[in-house]
Parts: structure tokens; C-alpha cells; sequence
């Protein structure tokens, strides 16, 4: 790890060879690279559980990784943790450091490790989990722990961290077994870094689209409905159906036709795909007629079987499918997260069924649409190529083939990418996009998917030049991923001010009296006419309460009307995004509102 450095006589030597010279005493040189950040925080858990074992004596230690939200450790006691410990864990923490305790490697049998933490349940399913006859085992103080490691020497260099939450967690992820108390924190090499991220975390937190969600009354989750499945209100209804207007229209430009599948399959479909065996159990499953269906976890099934419908020949090909489809996935209760993590969503999925020589421009034209989307949000992205999984069907060489023409069409067109092994589809590498939100964080979305196998599985064919049988190359593409998730990051990106083109109600109307409601309605009625929606608030309130209430709902613009509005039929305006008050004639102002509407295009 050349990121962490021994300082000798000004000079910056990778730690191995500070080591094999002797200088390892001196001063050690830490930074934010993800090598000198993974060890950093590696090493944090562990300080972090030498604290918890000090203060919690019959403590049990399951497993500590860094994660990229920084890093955590399972654990279990017999006392009850809250986070108002956190504090005391913190504290302790920092004592420790202060005595800057070596952090020490040896090795052991793994016959040895399971005679020496004979009485710790714990360790023992950790030690269920080692493949190797030989374990090592890191020692800091009193405090040791089965790790692979690396750590830093000692852990007096260990002074820039916060716990930020505690939860619940289940056991190797297993519902099924028992559950203990997960403690996250995060570390840094140096102290501005830290409060950085944390002021980062502030606003994340005020952004969070749960409170934002339900202050704007977007969507709501009930428990008698069933935990993952999430019930639209008006408001987001109609921030969704703007959003998929827009999508629909920018499909339809580029050559997409609108399909739609069935929710559910007979079993013996996932069976061909290859769903059943490596997908089974994301899946929901139910007889009819004592045949089994599967719920669709995806809509790749659903759109072969459209290309089935009909003989194709190489002249009709790119066939392009898209489907605003609602897919289920089984999700433990533990993952569910708002929007973001969920057991039904809807994809803004589509199939593309070309030749292989149609291949690059494919996947160049849907990383235009992809960057046509993401630059109307004001987000940056990057892209990802992910190959071959553990769990996939497939020979070896027609996986090769097609990660080799995802990465061809990206360097062709000097598209810049990152590679992620091992973390494609089990039938088929993929793209996936990466954005970044308006406070740094990054978050998955779309994938661009390339597939041989589906195709042969299903044994579609289309007719060559010279009448020959071919089989079509398939390219599965989400860009937005799912209008859940992405209008959850909306959210918290904009803090629920969204731009005027997608904004559940573009107008908040406020007459000021009774009298002027009549006109309230017309001027909405004409809204709807060019195609935005408005909220009249008419209540027996005070004029300056509707004002702030509506104020609270991040309506873009707000109308006052009174009599002179009336009598000029103008309209008093102020503006959220401005931060503006004036007037305009209703015809300017209703001009105005269509001019913002129109002018983002896909």
C-alpha cells in the first residue's frame, strides 16, 4: 500500500521498503487515496472494538470491514447499546489511541483459533468462513481479533474518526439467525477531511428524502400495505408522470416502440433464462392451476417474447422495446430504504435486439441519452464496465466476446471507463452509470447491459443477407434504473426544489379572498390547458399561513390574487427559484410557464 509512508529525512518511502531499512519508527505518512483510507479505517474498527470490549467486557466480535460508508464491526453483549454510547465508545477510542498501542501480526492453526476462542460463538462462524488451514490474527493491548489485515503499526496514528450510527444486523445476513448491534463510523487522515464529510452527512440528512418526501407529500409508506411497497400520493403521481412523458417522447424519437409484458411468467420461462436457478431468490413465486409463475424480477423475458411475435430479417434490425415495467424483488426487510431500496419498483427499461456489427452503435447512442439525461439534472457520471460473475450462464468465450465489445465501443469513441470484475449480470457484462448528486455522494443508476446468452437460450434468430439463420445480440438498458430510486436521488438533490419542467405543482394559487376564488379557478383551468398543474389555497386561513404552507410544499411559483389582480387581470408573483417578486399580465405569466416547461428536451 504505497499510500501509507514512513517520513525520513523529508522524504516519503512506501511503508515495505521503510521497514526493510529500519526506518519504521519514524513518522508515518497518511493520506485520502482508497489504499491509505482502507487501511486507516481498517484499522479504526479495531481501536473502535478494543473500546466497545473495555467498556463491554462480555463482548462477542463477529466481523469488521470497511465499507464505503467507512466501516463497521458486529458485535454482541449482554447490555443494551443506544446511540447516546456512541459518545462513551468515542472517548474510549481516543484514550486508547493516546497510548499508541503497536498493532501486532501473528499466525496461528486454524485448529488452534478454534481451541483458543473456544467460548466465543462468534468467532467460530468466522472461522467457518476461512478457507485457509492457517489464520492470522491482529493484537493491539489486551485487544485482538481474526483479521487478514493490513493494519497500521500502531494505533496512536489513528486520531481523525467519528461513530456516525448504530443498527441492527443480522448475522452473516441471515435472517434466520440472531441479530446483533452494527456500529459505523468513518476516519480520515486529517481532521478537515473529517468535518467536511460530516457537514456533508448534515446535509444529507436534511435533504433525506423520506422527510423531504413527506413534508412535500409525494409518497408514503404504510405499514398494512407491506414494508418495501410504496404508495404514490397526487403529488408525486405527478412528478412521476412528468417525468415519464418526457422519457416517453425521447424514446419514441429514437426509434423505441412502446411494449408491455405480463407481471407474471409460467416458471418454466425463468427456467430458460436462467432466472430460476441464479435469480430464484430475489423472486416471488405463486401456482395457478397448479402450474408455478414467477413475478418478474425483470422485463427481458417479457420483450423476447415480443420479438418472438414476428420473422425478422437483418433489414429490420435495431429493434428497439421499451416498457415502463413494474418489476418485484425480494428484499430483506433489513436493506428496505425509502424509495431507494424497495420490493416493487418500475424500470425505464429497454431491449435492443441489433447484429453484432451494430454493436458499437448502439452503445454509443445509448450513452448519448444517457448524458442528454443526466446533464438536464446537473449531474456528473461516470461509467463502470463489469464482467463476468461467480454465478452466470454462459460458455467462458462468448462472455469474452461481448466484454470485449463493450470495451471496444468505449475506447473507439474515447469514452473513459473503469473496470469492476466480477460484477456483471449472470448472463451478460454491463455498463453501469454512476452519478453524482449535488453534495458529492455517488449513486448507481443506469446499466447498459450486452447479451449473448439470452438470445441463444431462447434460440431467436433473424434472417441474414443471404437468407442464413443469425442469432441477434441483445442489449438491456435502464438509464434512469428504477423511477423510484432515481426520484428518490431527485429529491435529495434538489432538496425538493425541482426545476419547473418536473415539479409535482408548478403554480401554488392564493386568493386572497373569497371573492377572488372564481378567478383562481379560471387561471388554473388555463394552467392545465398548456399543460402544468396548480394547487388553489383557498382554506379559512390566514393569507400569510396559506402563503408559508405552500411555501413549505417548494412550489417554484407562487400567485397572490386580489382585486387589483382581478381588475388588471394581472398576476402577483413570487418566485422560489429567483428569490424574486413582481407581476405580469395573466397572458405573460401564463407564457412564462410553458416557456419553462418546454425547454428541457431529452
Amino acid at each position: 500500500m504505497n499510500a501509507i509512508a514512513i517520513k525520513h529525512n523529508d522524504e516519503i518511502i512506501d511503508l515495505q521498503t521503510a521497514k526493510e531499512k529500519g526506518f519504521e519508527g519514524e513518522q508515518i505518512h497518511l493520506d485520502n487515496s482508497e489504499d491509505s483510507l482502507e487501511v486507516l479505517r481498517h484499522s479504526t474498527a479495531h481501536l473502535m472494538a478494543q473500546a466497545i470490549k473495555s467498556l463491554y467486557p462480555d463482548a462477542e466480535f463477529y466481523v469488521g470491514p470497511v465499507v464505503k460508508e467507512g466501516f463497521y464491526y458486529d458485535f454482541k453483549t449482554s447490555e443494551e447499546i443506544g446511540e447516546g454510547d456512541l459518545k462513551k465508545i468515542e472517548k474510549q477510542m481516543l484514550s486508547f489511541a493516546k497510548k499508541k498501542f503497536e498493532i501486532e501480526k501473528y499466525s496461528i492453526t486454524k485448529e488452534e483459533a478454534r481451541t483458543k476462542f473456544a467460548d466465543d460463538h462468534l468467532k467460530q462462524a468466522v472461522l467457518d468462513m476461512i478457507p485457509s488451514d492457517e489464520v492470522s490474527i491482529y493484537k493491539q493491548g489486551e485487544f485482538e481479533d481474526l483479521c487478514r489485515g493490513p493494519h497500521l503499526p500502531n494505533i496512536g496514528l489513528i486520531r481523525n474518526f467519528k461513530l456516525t450510527k448504530i443498527s441492527g444486523a443480522y448475522l452473516g445476513g441471515d435472517s434466520k439467525n440472531e441479530m446483533l448491534t452494527r456500529i459505523y463510523g468513518i476516519a480520515f487522515a486529517d481532521k478537515e477531511s473529517l468535518k467536511a464529510h460530516m457537514d456533508m452527512i448534515a446535509e444529507a440528512e436534511k435533504r433525506d428524502h423520506r422527510k423531504v418526501g413527506g413534508e412535500m407529500k409525494l409518497f408514503t409508506f404504510r405499514e398494512e400495505v407491506g414494508a418495501g411497497f410504496p404508495i404514490w400520493l397526487p403529488a408525486g403521481g405527478r412528478l412521476r408522470a412528468r417525468l415519464e412523458s418526457l422519457l416517453f417522447k425521447a424514446h419514441r424519437k429514437r426509434g423505441y416502440e412502446p411494449v408491455r409484458g405480463p407481471e407474471m411468467l409460467r416458471s418454466d420461462l425463468w427456467m430458460t433464462s436462467g432466472h430460476y436457478q441464479n435469480y430464484g431468490e430475489n423472486m416471488y413465486f405463486t401456482n395457478i392451476d397448479e402450474i408455478e409463475f414467477g413475478v418478474k424480477p425483470m422485463n427481458c423475458v417479457g420483450h423476447i417474447k415480443v420479438y418472438e411475435e414476428d420473422l425478422h430479417s437483418y433489414r429490420d434490425l435495431p429493434l428497439k422495446f421499451f416498457e415502463y415495467g413494474v418489476v418485484h424483488r425480494h428484499e430483506m426487510t433489513g436493506a428496505l430504504h425509502g424509495l431507494f431500496r424497495v420490493r416493487e419498483f418500475t424500470q425505464d427499461d429497454a431491449h435492443i435486439f441489433c447484429t453484432s456489427d451494430q454493436i458499437e452503435e448502439q452503445i454509443i447512442e445509448v450513452v448519448d441519452f444517457v448524458d442528454k439525461i443526466m446533464s438536464t439534472f446537473d449531474f456528473d457520471y461516470k461509467m463502470m464496465i463489469s464482467t463476468k460473475p461467480e454465478k452466470a450462464v454462459g460458455d467462458d468465450a462468448v462472455w469474452e466476446t461481448a466484454e470485449n465489445a463493450l470495451k471496444t465501443a468505449m475506447e473507439k469513441n474515447s469514452l473513459p471507463y473503469s473496470l469492476d470484475e466480477g460484477g456483471g449480470a449472470f448472463y451478460g457484462p454491463k455498463i453501469d452509470i454512476k452519478i453524482t448528486d449535488a453534495i458529492g455522494r455517488e449513486w448507481q443508476c443506469g446499466t447498459v447491459q450486452l447479451d449473448f446468452n439470452l438470445p441463444a437460450r431462447f434460440e431467436l434468430e433473424y434472417n441474414g443477407e443471404g437468407n442464413e439463420k443469425i442469432q441477434p445480440v441483445m442489449i438491456h438498458r435502464a438509464i434512469l434504473g428504477s423511477f423510484e430510486r432515481f426520484i428518490g436521488i431527485l429529491t435529495e438533490h434538489y432538496a425538493g426544489e425541482f426545476p419547473m419542467f418536473i415539479a409535482p405543482t408548478q403554480v401554488a394559487i392564493v386568493p386572497v379572498a373569497e371573492t377572488h376564488k372564481d378567478y383562481a379557478k379560471v387561471l388554473s383551468d388555463k394552467l392545465i390547458d398548456i399543460n402544468a398543474d396548480s394547487e388553489i389555497y383557498g382554506k379559512n386561513d390566514s393569507l400569510n399561513k396559506r402563503i408559508r404552507t405552500a411555501e413549505k410544499t417548494r412550489v417554484p411559483m407562487i400567485v397572490v390574487i386580489g382585486d387589483e389582480e382581478i381588475e388588471n387581470k394581472t398576476v402577483s408573483i413570487r418566485d422560489r427559484r429567483t428569490r424574486e417578486q413582481y407581476s405580469l399580465s395573466e397572458e405573460e405569466f401564463l407564457q412564462l410557464i410553458q416557456t419553462k416547461i418546454n425547454e428541457v428536451n431529452f
